[in-house]
């Protein structure tokens, strides 16, 4: 049977992993306001985020005893982080600059059903009910941020009223 500490601690982190990429978005749209340049302030987020971390890492990984990796997982974890994340947050930052955040915000919503999307049709996946319901929820979820498509209901609905 498995451990409910362990479920309550996951969800835990769960929810403290959305509850500070949520407030990244308010603190970067405090730093535009600022003067800072997007590039300079997510800069000094990365930087500051591996310093905080790099004691964690130290104490549990202690990385002098691993063994020394070979070429193979070298050039792969190289190529992992420049054709994907590097060019990910390329993209990322150029829409934070044209779009800002509180629209990045929603774009990054469509991550998870991107991916399911990509495990089907790259890895064979199957995608059942739960996904579905899962994207419709974000679907609904990124209407309702957006507001456009309420306007639109709502001007529709107030036509149908008027008879116009």
């Amino acid at each position: 049977m498995p451990d409910p500490a362990y479920h309550l601690r996951s969800h835990a982190l769960l929810l403290l992993t959305a509850a500070i990429w949520g407030s990244a978005f308010v603190f970067q749209e405090m730093a535009i306001a600022a003067g800072l340049k997007t590039f300079l302030f997510n800069g000094m987020r990365f930087a500051l985020g591996g310093l905080l971390l790099l004691p964690l890492v130290l104490l549990v990984d202690q990385p002098w005893t691993l063994p020394t990796p070979g070429l193979a997982p070298v050039l792969s974890v190289l190529g992992l982080a420049l054709l994907s994340t590097a060019l990910a947050y390329v993209l990322f930052f150029r829409i934070l600059d044209l779009a800002g955040p509180a629209t990045l915000s929603l774009v990054t919503l469509l991550i998870p059903v991107s991916a399911t999307g990509l495990g089907w049709a790259v890895l064979g996946q199957s995608i059942g009910p739960g996904e579905l319901a899962g994207a419709a929820l974000i679907g609904l979820g990124l209407a309702v941020m957006d507001g456009r498509p309420v306007a639109l209901l709502r001007r529709t609905l107030g036509r149908a009223k008027t008879g116009a």
